[in-house]
């Protein structure tokens, strides 16, 4: 099958309209949901135990509660197939799974809240777990939702209302956490966390479910399985659980590598790699920030909430150039950028905590993530077929981030040894081979001329 198919009619545009059009506004707050538990996982997280005098070495490897969300593409074909029990049949499939998802965050942060980690570690641990899983399989639905929702010229504008929301979530988690663990204590700041949750609950109860195209080729594809099961000798529920099986678990990737044939593994290591060198770092940015002598205010207004806007700036920035110049520049651009900023981070913790140097680096960092977040989520879109979006789209985001968050084990490890200075430079270098990848791809499989089966 040709990746490159004829271009077809554009539609018309619609100015700042989109952004009035309720699937598009419904994304400002399913970005709040799914972006609010993140940090309440990971940096907020790390920040409480390190409060709270527990060891890097501990921090790093509790940073592995986070791989949850790399690992989601194994249960993202129960996500596509699965039913649950009155909820899908009340709400449809996309909307069930985020309902029972948000249920569970709310419950693993309350959890946390009336747990301390210097008492019973092994709990919070199993309630950030808890809250981990729930906030990967949410994030499968909302991707789905978000991909079969609008047609590919609104993907855009539900891009950028989806990452308004997760940032602003990301600042009420990171910022608003610190500002009420340093005013009251941290079960206040997780439980208010908890509470939060009812954004995405109301949400969902009210948006309407998506409906999904299938093309010929994928009726084909599913026709083979069909043929096959014709002539096995399985009957009855072996016979139905292998039909299942195929259907959910093998075709979603039979059909991507039937779609771009050995290109396919160019694509998977690039996002394998792309956000590897941003992901390494991440963990420790707090502690770092702390360990430096910054206080948690200043951690809060200038990391959390400054570098929520200049993020939103570059998002935004992203969007204008990827409408401008196509995916292919932008997405070389950011790869070369991500981990040349960390290099800034090696800057401040050479000088020591100057509040210059912080306000620098969050610059140069979060409007590069921004950027970054643009292109690639316009990029992945295009790569899924909607009759296995959630399937589909959970292995890429999966793969961006698996190999970064399994390292980020053992940043406490590495920060230990080789000091800050050197921990920063090291992770630069691990952006290097996104974008020898990156330029293979643009030779390859142009992004630009991708198209979504069914839709575009």
């Amino acid at each position: 099958m040709s990746n490159f198919p004829a271009e077809r009619a554009e539609p018309p545009r619609e100015g700042l309209r989109v952004y009035l059009k309720p699937r598009v506004l419904g994304m400002l707050f399913l970005g709040f949901s799914a972006g609010l538990p993140l940090l309440l996982v990971g940096g907020t997280f790390s920040a409480w135990l390190k409060d709270i005098g527990v060891e890097l070495a501990a921090i790093g490897f509790l940073s592995w509660v986070g791989m949850a969300h790399s690992i989601k593409v194994l249960w993202a074909p129960f996500i596509d197939r699965a039913a649950l029990p009155l909820l899908t049949s009340w709400f449809g499939r996309r909307r069930a799974w985020m309902l029972l998802a948000q249920c569970i965050i709310a419950a693993g942060l309350f959890g946390m809240a009336v747990t301390d980690p210097r008492d019973n570690l092994q709990f919070v641990a199993f309630c950030a777990v808890l809250v981990a899983f729930g906030s990967a399989t949410q994030d499968v639905a909302i991707d789905a939702y978000r991909v079969e929702a609008e047609a590919k010229h609104r993907q855009a504008a539900m891009a950028a209302t989806y990452v308004t929301g997760y940032r602003v979530a990301l600042l009420i988690a990171g910022a608003g956490a610190l500002h009420l663990a340093n005013m009251d204590s941290w079960t206040l700041a997780y439980g208010g966390m908890a509470l939060l949750m009812g954004v995405g609950v109301i949400t969902t109860l009210i948006i309407s479910e998506p409906e999904v195209e299938v093309t010929q080729s994928t009726y084909a594809l599913e026709q083979r399985v069909q043929d096959y099961l014709a002539n096995t000798v399985h009957q009855g529920w072996r016979r139905d659980m292998t039909a299942w099986f195929i259907g959910a678990m093998v075709c979603p990737f039979a059909e991507f590598f039937q779609r771009y044939g050995k290109v396919a593994l160019l694509i998977l290591a690039f996002i394998a790699t792309f956000r590897i060198s941003d992901i390494f770092m991440g963990v420790m940015a707090n502690p770092f920030y702390l360990d430096l002598g910054f206080s948690k205010a200043e951690i809060a207004n200038i990391a959390a909430a400054f570098g929520l806007g200049m993020t939103l700036l570059g998002a935004a920035l992203g969007g204008l150039l990827v409408a401008r110049y196509g995916i292919a520049p932008i997405m070389l651009l950011t790869a070369f950028m991500a981990p040349a900023t960390n290099l800034t981070f090696a800057w401040l913790a050479f000088i020591g905590p100057e509040t210059y140097g912080l306000v620098l680096a969050i610059v140069a960092d979060n409007i590069t993530g921004g950027l970054a977040v643009s292109v690639f989520i316009a990029y992945l879109s295009s790569l899924t077929n909607t009759a296995y979006t959630a399937t589909q789209y959970a292995l890429f985001s999966s793969l961006m981030t698996l190999p970064g968050q399994f390292a980020a084990g053992f940043t406490g490890l590495l920060a230990a040894n080789v000091g800050w200075v050197s921990f920063f430079v090291l992770t630069a270098f691990t952006g290097v081979p996104a974008i020898i990848l990156a330029a293979l791809l643009i030779r390859k499989a142009h992004p630009d001329t991708l198209r979504r089966p069914g839709i575009d």
